[in-house]
């Protein structure tokens, strides 16, 4: 049996406290929302473009339980633009398993992208962000990605704990699908302290102060009869342009 800690919630308001003090916060879907300016069924109607997430074809491990959609934007105050389409780069420093890769996964559909759930929760996640730095404009990746057990075994974090090489980053689960595992562990970069729990509720975050400290998911397993998955949307904020520009 898989024990399940409940994530810690940090209310709204206690946010940026949260984040100076301790380099990460984890926020209720309510919360969220409120953050935002954005309804929950306006979000989880984006869930149906997890569907249709192309198998990732550079795990080096050799599983093929990821799939995923990438896309890049630059966020300056209440100006999104969306990026051309670019590889996703990340130096071995922060990946040593798939670092040093330009990865070209397929773009977040225009559907989503353009969508006014998607904007308003970028635009509201990089306002909250923009209250711990002042850094504009801010370089945006994001990733969708669903990790399945359709092999037995998934892996959200293959590279194991890590840093991400940016200034921030946002972990928003989507949903839980007939699984066991993914528990959430971050830890401080700088010493023994850590923490365990596991997002459960659709559209709780996760975010990080990518400098302060590490994090990683554990691998899922299937609860039951034909497997199940695990969908996240993951953001990365960076200061002065995205990975891979000076390299």
């Amino acid at each position: 049996m898989i024990a399940i800690f409940p994530a810690p919630s940090t209310p709204a308001e206690a946010l940026v406290p949260a984040m100076r003090e301790h380099g990460y916060a984890v926020l209720a879907p309510d919360a969220v929302t409120a953050l935002c300016g954005v309804q929950l069924p306006a979000l989880d109607a984006l869930k149906r473009s997890w569907e249709d997430l192309p198998l990732d074809q550079y795990l080096l491990d050799g599983g093929s339980y990821r799939h995923r959609r990438h896309a890049c934007f630059v966020v300056n105050g209440d100006r999104i633009a969306r990026a051309p389409h670019r590889a996703h780069w990340q130096s071995k420093d922060y990946n040593a398993l798939h670092g040093g890769l330009r990865r070209w996964f397929e773009p977040v559909s225009d559907a989503v992208a353009n969508s006014e759930a998607w904007s308003r929760l970028l635009e509201g996640l990089t306002a909250q962000v923009s209250r711990l730095s002042d850094a504009q404009p801010w370089y945006v990746e994001a990733h969708q990605f669903r990790i399945d057990t359709g092999d037995g075994i998934g892996r959200p974090t293959p590279e194991g704990a890590h840093r991400d090489g940016v200034d921030f980053v946002a972990v928003l689960m989507v949903d839980r699908c007939g699984i066991r595992g993914g528990e959430t562990r971050v830890f401080d970069a700088d010493g023994p302290d850590g923490q365990r729990f596991t997002l459960e509720q659709p559209w709780s975050l996760l975010l990080l102060d990518d400098a302060r400290v590490i994090h990683e998911s554990t691998p899922i397993q299937p609860d039951g009869e034909g497997g199940g998955y695990r969908d996240t949307l993951v953001l990365t904020w960076r200061a002065g342009g995205f990975q891979g520009d000076d390299s």
